[in-house]
């Protein structure tokens, strides 16, 4: 029919714009976090781009569950708005008609949802994690960054240094800070490269400095003039951190089959269902009253979408919990919609009694 063909436009077109919008606003999110730890030296910058594009990967299911709901929504209403629904409910066209239309658009976007949800957004939350991994793991020199006060792994140590490495490898104007034990060591040199000797081992070689040492708040402490100064560079000792369920393949979580792993699967298989039950929701919620603002109807279906995400996040930490058993929190969230979309359908069939399709 006209309208269906008019609706698979409208719905791809909007979903189109919704999508690049959302997906912006998820871009600049995690960049400014990202800028922020940056600045404060948690997170080198040669690292953000990467942990940009691992992040964004990541959220891909939640922005295209997003896209399909609102561009639906803002499909309809607008057809509201523009009295078309009234023209097409004249001509005998139920509002259950619009059902199968907003199926066909949505089951598409989301077999995606599903794929990004079991596939995707678990490599990318690894990859992410292998990669700060590695990122603590570098040594202190490979922190340093020229112009930038940087700490050590540890945050026990401080680094300066003014002139990043030349030619000749060496750095100039070079500021150490070293606290422990009680006793604080300031370490000032014009300059200084890295060495290695023959046993592999790594040192930073400092010449003509200071080296301060003492009590922070008393007046003990000690200067010594060098020509020449050499540390000995540790590489950091990792400890094995917990594997998280969320970077977990879902093949391994089916292998594991304990109640972290099941409370997680519980999330992922919700994700495309809630996507379905959403661009249904969409139909009867899409409704505008001429007299109302425009934008009531997308205020509630926003707070809509904020509580269905919040009951299925709360029934896959039942199941992770052990409190409630893997085909309740699976489907009791999921029910509850489905009840209350019926619901809605009838309310709204009920009320205008001339959108039903005529005998």
């Amino acid at each position: 029919m006209i309208f269906r063909r008019a609706l698979q436009r409208e719905f791809a077109q909007v979903a189109a714009a919704v999508f690049v919008a959302l997906f912006a606003i998820l871009i600049t999110t995690v960049l400014i976090r990202l800028l922020g730890q940056a600045a404060g030296g948690r997170v080198p910058s040669d690292a953000v781009l990467a942990l940009i594009g691992f992040g964004a990967l990541s959220e891909v299911p939640t922005v295209l569950t997003l896209t399909l709901f609102i561009a639906v929504l803002v499909s309809l209403s607008r057809s509201y708005r523009d009295s078309e629904m009234v023209v097409w409910f004249a001509a005998g066209v139920p509002l259950t008609a619009w059902i199968g239309p907003v199926l066909r658009f949505a089951l598409p976007l989301v077999v995606v949802i599903a794929g990004s949800t079991l596939f995707l957004s678990p490599w990318a939350q690894q990859k992410s994690a292998d990669y700060k991994d590695q990122l603590e793991s570098r040594d202190d020199t490979q922190r340093v960054a020229p112009g930038v006060f940087r700490e050590s792994a540890g945050a026990r140590r401080v680094f300066f240094v003014e002139t990043g490495a030349g030619e000749d490898g060496r750095v100039r104007n070079v500021f150490v800070s070293d606290e422990g034990r009680g006793r604080l060591t300031v370490i000032a040199s014009s300059q200084g490269f890295l060495h290695n000797d023959a046993e592999g081992r790594r040192f930073v070689v400092l010449e003509k400095g200071r080296r301060y040492d003492g009590e922070p708040g008393t007046p003990e402490y000690r200067v010594m003039e060098f020509e020449r100064y050499e540390v000995q560079i540790e590489q950091p000792q990792l400890a094995a951190k917990p594997t998280r369920t969320r970077s977990m393949p879902t093949a391994e979580l089916l292998r594991e089959g304990d109640a972290r792993s099941l409370g997680e699967l519980v999330g992922r298989i919700g994700m495309p269902l809630a996507a379905v039950l959403l661009a249904l929701m969409a139909i009867p919620l899409s409704f505008v009253n001429p007299r109302a603002g425009r934008a009531n109807n997308l205020l509630f279906a926003l707070l809509t979408y904020l509580i269905y995400s919040n009951a299925i996040s709360v029934c896959q930490s039942w199941v992770a919990q052990g409190r409630l058993g893997v085909v309740p929190g699976m489907l009791l969230p999921h029910l509850v919609v489905l009840a209350l979309l019926t619901l809605m359908f009838y309310r709204r069939l009920a009320v205008s009694p001339f959108w039903r399709a005529r005998a």
